[in-house]
């Protein structure tokens, strides 16, 4: 995936290249510099030592010795003074100079750490503010997989207000499995449904239920192979002629889906190709689609969006909002504990 939120060590993270958090020294300190340091072993402190120290919001490189990575990418960000000693600028620059290093050493994925919003105490939100804008701003015009590894979801700050709205969108349209009796359980289909009455909704269920009749599909199919000329078309088509209508190309298309390279040939080389739900619900966000629209590329693969599934209303809440940067998208899923999308 192009980009991803995830919690946990960024030392046990598998990648090209990993980013420390460092001191001006760059031999070694406390929180992740320290940590790095101790899990790479003695090489990197005798390499750090032949660099020269490094200036705030720059970066240099050295190898990853004993760490699960080919480099580290050593940058010193800014020490919080409240905003008016260019602690924003600096910071932007650790991230964007840690990916033109890794850039110029062909890696294909780095992990950072949320640089400064330890003990150099930059606000936490505005420190994930800046660290997505300058990842962003990277992968508008590169491909590479990047990871930002929050050490904790305690430490995770999300927008208040953005929150609180997903939150109370959640809370009055979230509906839930009812028992039905001697007919299992009914999945409402939305709040229209849940008005009805218990016999309004049984007999409902079972007109829902009941088989469509022959003529429903326009035609008449004489054999199996009739049936398969006239199917519909595949989740690949109906994405290529979508990007085509956007008017957009495919790189595009993808970048802005956060989808890997990679994964797109494969769907746009297969008209067979069955994505997973967070592959086809990013095209939709890429493209902007409307919740029909969205419906319809989602049916292709055999997927809808329902009122019971979290994830589902959480997607549904940006696109009725017409809000469609997948990044932001993103961290909402991440605050919900659920799965990011993209590839």
């Amino acid at each position: 995936m192009p980009f991803k939120l995830v919690t946990g060590d960024i030392t046990k993270i598998s990648a090209d290249a990993i980013v420390n958090a460092a001191n001006t020294s760059l031999l070694g300190g406390g929180g992740v510099d320290g940590a790095i340091h101790r899990a790479a072993g003695s090489g990197l402190v005798t390499e750090c030592r032949s660099l020269g120290g490094c200036e705030t919001g720059q970066a240099k490189i050295t190898k990853g010795y004993d760490l699960p990575c080919k480099y580290v990418i050593h940058t010193v960000g800014p020490v919080w003074k409240g905003g008016g000693y260019l602690e924003r600028d600096l910071l932007y620059s650790c991230y964007a100079r840690s990916l033109e290093l890794a850039k110029r050493k062909n890696c294909e994925s780095i992990a950072f750490p949320l640089i400064s919003a330890g003990v150099y105490g930059y606000p936490k939100d505005q420190a994930l503010s800046i660290a997505i804008k300058a990842i962003q701003d990277f992968l508008k015009k590169n491909d590479m997989d990047v990871t930002l590894v929050i050490y904790s979801k305690n430490t995770f700050t999300f927008d208040n207000e953005l929150f609180d709205g997903i939150s109370s969108y959640i809370g009055d349209n979230l509906v839930r499995e009812m028992p039905v009796k001697e007919t299992g359980f009914l999945r409402m289909a939305g709040a229209s449904r849940a008005k009805m009455s218990m016999p309004a909704m049984e007999e409902s269920a079972f007109k829902d239920a009941a088989p469509a009749p022959d003529a429903a599909n326009a035609y008449e199919a004489k054999s199996l192979d009739d049936f398969v000329r006239h199917s519909d078309e595949s989740f690949s088509q109906a994405l290529l002629r979508m990007i085509d209508e956007k008017g957009m190309t495919d790189v595009e298309a993808y970048r802005k889906a956060n989808i890997d390279r990679k994964l797109f040939s494969k769907i746009r080389s297969d008209n067979g190709y069955r994505p997973k739900k967070q592959t086809a619900v990013a095209f939709a966000i890429a493209l902007e689609l409307d919740l029909d629209k969205t419906a319809e590329l989602l049916s292709k693969a055999g997927f809808t969006l329902s009122d019971s599934i979290k994830f589902d209303l959480i997607i549904k809440y940006f696109i009725i909002n017409k809000q469609y940067d997948i990044f932001v998208i993103n961290q909402a899923l991440f605050a919900f504990d659920q799965t990011l999308i993209g590839c």
